[in-house]
């Protein structure tokens, strides 16, 4: 199997794990593979993640080209700065969950995690003692100042493994799909957790 097969495999199965949770209701979310150093595959706008077929990728190159005749999803440079900024990365996914949907309405710029047993499913944390933070940025549908400010961010702070848009939903990524799926899983835990202790102080 080849690259490219691979990486259609890959967010063909990614889809369908994404879907069976309810984490990209409709057409929503996206998903990516790094195919090499200048390509990735991503899936075409306006599918359903859960009954995704091969002809439902397509490949961009590191502008968001389309290298072939369909339409990449109008988030494709959020996927974009994340593989720039992060070069061991090989998978970036997109989810409209509920949960993530509702805290970044909630907060404030930011959402903290703290003392968590779960963070210890993201990269270099070896101890529920430590804090991250999910970055919120207020959803723009201008996607080159929206990738612009989520690059400066990315650039500026320390390991980030995920960022919300308000009212939108939750990017995580991973040095594989599986990694990035697990990240995809975490977080979903770790928000339902915060909006259940918000709805109880």
């Amino acid at each position: 199997m080849g690259e490219i097969d691979r990486a259609i495999e890959d967010i063909l199965e990614a889809g369908r794990f994404l879907d069976s949770k309810g984490w990209v209701p409709a057409t929503s979310g996206n998903i990516s593979v790094r195919v090499d150093s200048d390509r990735i595959a991503i899936t075409a706008s306006g599918r359903h993640k859960g009954r995704l077929k091969p002809e439902d990728i397509l490949l961009v190159d590191l502008e968001g080209r389309p290298l072939e005749d369909k339409k990449p999803s109008a988030e494709t440079l959020l996927h974009l700065t994340v593989y720039r900024i992060f070069p061991e990365v090989r998978a970036v996914v997109h989810t409209h969950s509920t949960n993530a949907t509702l805290i970044s309405r909630i907060a404030k710029g930011s959402v903290q995690l703290e003392d968590y047993e779960l963070l210890k499913a993201f990269p270099e944390i070896e101890t529920h003692e430590t804090k991250i933070t999910v970055p919120v940025f207020e959803n723009d549908q201008n996607m080159r100042r929206l990738s612009g400010k989520v690059e400066k961010y990315l650039k500026d702070h320390g390991e980030v493994f995920g960022f919300l848009i308000a009212s939108h939903g939750l990017y995580t990524w991973g040095r594989d799909m599986e990694s990035a799926l697990i990240h995809a899983e975490a977080y979903e835990f770790l928000f339902e957790c915060e909006l259940k202790l918000m709805a109880i102080r």
